[in-house]
């Protein structure tokens, strides 16, 4: 996970844990008078569901966290779950340790398989001792948390291939393919597309001879290509007229550029080139895969900045890129 991710993930954790420590402090407490009798507990954790409206599963632990209470939730109880060892699950970790609140890393939930996490609190018996604990799981689509969407980073991020592919690297070389045959053509017509036709992300498949594009006004769903549309201007009939965005982050001017240097990298070498690449004007992001299967994305200027000498001369690293 990227830096930038892990610090979105955990604010979502402290507001998280901000809200739900004070509410558990306090259910402690009133749990004490009650803790030695299953039906006024859990009644008790059943009158307090309402004050954590996104509580999946509310429940009460002994000292050895096997469970005291059936698992009380909005539909009532579920008493197949009394006696339940939970010893054993990853977050009881910090408690069985002394933690007095903690709140667990994202799991995926046993019985429904979503995305889940769980609070534990600890209970003591006023003078030191431990009674047990409170546990709440919580799915993830139900928290109120803030969910302000992740911000995708403009730096240079290189992944590996698949190391078949990788390892055979110098024993394959370029096939000309459809689409290869006219280039010039088919780079014109996408840039034509995105400059006039509302197309905001195009993908080329150079290899497979056909394209992948997004448009502005139906950004949900893609649309395909194959090398016959690409070969017929006339497609541009079948896309509404739509001007350059003023949002996109690469100047109108410089999207031929982008889809030029895709054909340079194509042709430059009959082991080391490119399979596909594409360009999303709003965020200005280029994604290259070369035959090496190894993955670049980068902001658009910093890849019109690379010489093809400057690939080449990594074509090994290309192979085995991190």
């Amino acid at each position: 996970m990227s830096q930038a991710l892990q610090t979105t993930v955990a604010r979502q954790r402290m507001l998280l844990q901000a809200r739900l420590a004070g509410v558990f402090e306090r259910l402690a407490e009133a749990c004490r008078s009650c803790w030695s009798e299953r039906g006024p507990l859990e009644q008790l954790l059943l009158n307090a569901l309402p004050s954590l409206p996104s509580c999946k599963y509310l429940y009460a632990l002994d000292q050895e966290a096997c469970q005291l209470t059936a698992n009380l939730s909005s539909q009532g109880l579920l008493p197949e779950h009394l006696g339940r060892d939970r010893s054993d699950r990853p977050y009881l970790a910090e408690a069985l340790a002394g933690e007095r609140f903690s709140l667990s890393p994202a799991y995926i939930s046993r019985n429904a398989r979503r995305p889940s996490l769980t609070a534990i609190q600890r209970i003591d018996d006023g003078a030191g001792g431990l009674l047990g604990f409170l546990g709440a799981d919580f799915d993830l689509r139900e928290l109120p948390l803030t969910r302000e969407l992740y911000q995708q980073q403009g730096q240079w991020l290189q992944l590996k291939g698949d190391p078949a592919i990788r390892g055979g690297l110098f024993q394959q070389q370029r096939v000309e393919s459809l689409m290869d045959t006219r280039i010039e053509e088919v780079l014109d017509l996408l840039v034509e597309l995105i400059a006039a036709h509302g197309v905001f992300h195009g993908k080329l498949h150079f290899s497979s001879s056909r394209a992948t594009l997004w448009t502005i006004d139906d950004p949900f769903h893609y649309r395909i290509l194959d090398y016959e549309d690409l070969a017929d201007p006339g497609i541009c009939l079948a896309y509404p007229l739509r001007a350059y965005p003023d949002a996109a982050a690469i100047p109108l001017e410089r999207v031929s550029d982008v889809f030029h240097a895709f054909r340079d990298l194509r042709l430059m070498d009959e082991t080391i080139y490119l399979r596909s690449g594409s360009l999303n004007i709003f965020n200005g992001t280029v994604g290259l895969n070369f035959s090496c299967d190894g993955s670049h994305y980068m902001q658009w200027d910093e890849f019109l900045h690379k010489s093809l000498g400057f690939w080449l001369g990594t074509g090994e690293a290309c192979a085995t890129d991190s």
